[in-house]
């Protein structure tokens, strides 16, 4: 895969993660928690992608007992974790203050991969770095003076961040064995059955037995902010650096903010939109050759 393939995979997947919080707040209107509206998005996804594996890949199926740390640090310790932290500070705060705090993941993976593949860090990151934690910071409204983010929500907020930054360390490890469609199968896997006994699977199939139109919203979270964008990134992750590829799934702020103006009537001064743009940046530097 050319470079320009494995960067383009990496931002569709960063731009569909930004629209997920169209598919959250439906969900959590209709009365499904965090927890529950992560596990539906999980379960179907194991489900789509265990199916096309099974018919296009069987073989791909197959993994070592001895990896299963792999997928438990992707599916539970990053996918699982960081998912319900997000979705509950989604629930308790602004769209793209949540975003913000998801954010802070680059600064973390570049750090983390620095210092555990040794991986250089050069000045167009370290530019790239602060273009993404600057405009993070402006778009989330920091210093309008208006904005209060609850301690909850900013714990929240910031543990997702940290999270998401293991999945890159953790895929990183397991790319190096694995097919980019068997990390993504088992960290659906390890994810799906960390959550399901806390989920209440019960209740949320009352709820949409109750509402037959909530399995679209359910087909859409799974397929648009699960399986494809996994995916995507995963293969990504095979061709780029950690820190790069990281860095440039910051379009997902980028995006996120836009739904929270155009779906959710956020408040959007001129420091948030330069902000949007230095995220944009960012990307822009990273594929600079």
């Amino acid at each position: 895969m050319t470079a320009g393939k494995a960067n383009a995979c990496v931002l569709a997947a960063g731009a569909m993660w930004g629209t997920i919080s169209i598919f959250i707040r439906h969900l959590d209107g209709a009365g499904l928690s965090a927890l529950q509206v992560c596990l539906i998005r999980t379960l179907l996804a194991w489900l789509i992608t265990g199916a096309f594996l099974a018919i296009r890949s069987p073989q791909l199926l197959s993994i070592r007992l001895r990896d299963c740390w792999y997928f438990i640090g992707t599916g539970v310790i990053s996918y699982a974790l960081f998912s319900t932290c997000y979705f509950m500070a989604v629930a308790m705060s602004q769209v793209s203050v949540a975003v913000m705090l998801l954010y802070t993941s680059p600064v973390f993976v570049t750090l983390l991969s620095a210092v555990i593949f040794h991986e250089r860090m050069t000045r167009r990151k370290w530019l790239a770095l602060v273009c993404t934690v600057t405009g993070c910071v402006l778009v989330a409204g920091v210093f309008q003076g208006h904005l209060a983010v609850p301690l909850p929500a900013l714990a929240l907020g910031l543990a997702s961040g940290f999270l998401y930054a293991l999945y890159s360390i953790f895929g990183r490890f397991a790319l190096s064995r694995y097919d980019p469609l068997t990390v993504t199968f088992y960290t659906f896997t390890f994810a799906t059955a960390a959550m399901l006994p806390l989920g209440h699977p019960g209740y949320i199939f009352e709820v949409l037995m109750g509402d037959p139109s909530l399995w679209l919203w359910v087909a859409g979270i799974a397929i648009v902010c699960s399986v494809l964008p996994y995916f995507l990134y995963t293969v990504g992750l095979q061709y780029m650096e950690s820190g790069k590829a990281a860095i440039m799934a910051t379009i997902e702020p980028f995006v996120g903010s836009a739904v929270g103006i155009f779906f959710f009537a956020e408040p959007h001064g001129p420091l948030k939109l330069i902000g949007m743009a230095l995220i944009l940046g960012s990307v822009i530097i990273l594929n600079k050759r």
